[in-house]
């Protein structure tokens, strides 16, 4: 059975997951993880998360992934016995010495190789496997065909894993000292700073060569916009779940702890309707261009296949458009309450009669209808729900239940 792994920066974001389909989630506490900037777990909340991930079935991975200091190891020791004694199902780790750590401390553990070891080799995920590892997360710059090699190649005991969605990196497998250079924000413990995002700009057009290649020039292509020559697409694998499925690959990753919970919500949704309706029957599968709709209503770059298929010296998969493809308005979520005509919502952006909307529910794209009929909690009725969190009633075409989302439409 294949592992649906979603993204879960907070509370919110992971129960988003798991309404939507995650088989597991990957978080981190509030030290050692590479996503420093997320708002991550304290230990207490991260225990509470454990308690409800595993009554749903749903599994706990936390990041312990970033190259602790010699004078970190003390502080490590104390998280590293709270992960065991609150039940997490596996620790995240790229550092030798971390991994040294639990199995000398907790070695009942479960331990995944973070993509931050770079893993590119059978014979590198064989020598992890020996030391004690029970799963590699790959690094992301390997295409389908060497994936199936390395799966060939190592120990079926092995589980592998490999992100299928969301952003790239143009750093080798996130390792990168831009951050560090340019604010000291190191991006090898959680901090980075995305340089390779920012704007870069020039007067005049720009050509360098190599000084004993003068005569092989190469230039700097810059848009309307600005250069962004490190700015790598995000990756989107929806319309090859048939070679994904087939590939060897235990666990489908997908990137994101520091997006929305809508994001989290409709990327999980979308790629477990594409894994079940390839389940169902694999002979028989047929993609739904509605899947990619779907994804292309969440924040993202353009889009691209990473190096599954193609490789970038060939085929550069920087971006051509500044900054981020804005998702659509996340307008409110179900309480759950239904009489068969109007629902109960709680409000996350305003929303307006006569709006058109779509309603997101776990195992379904989007449904369209116009709002109508709103009213506040005192039963008056209203045009609009303008204010943050306020509860009211609308009524609904459809079925609904707690966590179905209402998105605008752009019809």
């Amino acid at each position: 059975m294949k592992e649906l792994l979603c993204p879960a920066g907070n509370f919110e974001k992971m129960r988003a997951a798991i309404l939507y389909g995650a088989d597991a989630v990957y978080l981190a506490s509030d030290m050692f993880g590479m996503r420093a900037a997320a708002d991550n777990f304290t230990l207490e909340e991260l225990s509470e998360a454990v308690e409800y991930a595993h009554q749903s079935g749903v599994k706990i991975y936390v990041t312990v992934n970033t190259m602790p200091h010699t004078n970190e190891y003390e502080r490590l020791k104390k998280y590293l016995k709270a992960y065991d004694e609150m039940g997490v199902d596996a620790l995240i780790i790229s550092d030798i010495g971390v991994i040294s750590l639990v199995k000398e401390l907790i070695p009942n553990m479960e331990i995944h190789i973070s993509t931050q070891a770079s893993i590119v080799s059978a014979q590198t995920a064989t020598a992890f496997y020996n030391m004690g590892a029970k799963r590699v997360v790959l690094a992301r710059e390997l295409s389908l065909k060497e994936i199936k090699e390395i799966r060939a190649n190592t120990p079926p005991e092995l589980e592998i894993e490999s992100f299928i969605h969301g952003s790239m990196c143009i750093s080798y497998s996130g390792r990168c000292l831009l951050s560090n250079f340019y604010t000291g924000r190191d991006a090898n413990r959680g901090a980075c700073a995305q340089p390779c995002r920012w704007n870069y700009t020039n007067a005049t057009p720009v050509t360098f060569a190599e000084e004993k290649r003068l005569g092989d020039n190469l230039s700097v292509e810059e848009y309307r916009e600005g250069s962004f020559v490190m700015s790598s697409k995000d990756m989107c694998m929806i319309e090859h779940i048939p070679e994904l499925m087939e590939s060897g690959i235990d666990s489908f990753k997908i990137e994101g702890r520091m997006k929305s919970a809508y994001y989290t919500a409709i990327c999980a949704n979308t790629y477990k309707m594409a894994m079940n309706k390839y389940l169902e029957n694999p002979s028989a599968y047929e993609y739904n261009p509605l899947w990619l709709r779907e994804l292309e209503s969440v924040s993202h770059r353009e889009y691209a296949t990473g190096f599954y298929f193609d490789n970038p010296m060939d085929n550069p998969q920087t971006v051509t458009q500044n900054g981020y493809l804005r998702e659509k308005a996340y307008l409110c979520v179900a309480t759950g309450e239904y009489d068969g005509e109007l629902a109960w919502f709680t409000q996350r952006n305003k929303i307006i009669e006569g709006d058109v909307c779509e309603i997101i529910t776990p195992g379904q794209c989007g449904r369209s209808f116009v709002a109508t009929e709103l009213y506040n909690e005192r039963g008056e009725k209203i045009e609009s729900a303008p204010h943050p969190s306020m509860k009211f009633k609308m009524r609904v075409p459809y079925p609904v239940k707690a966590g179905d989302i209402i998105r605008s439409s752009d019809k």
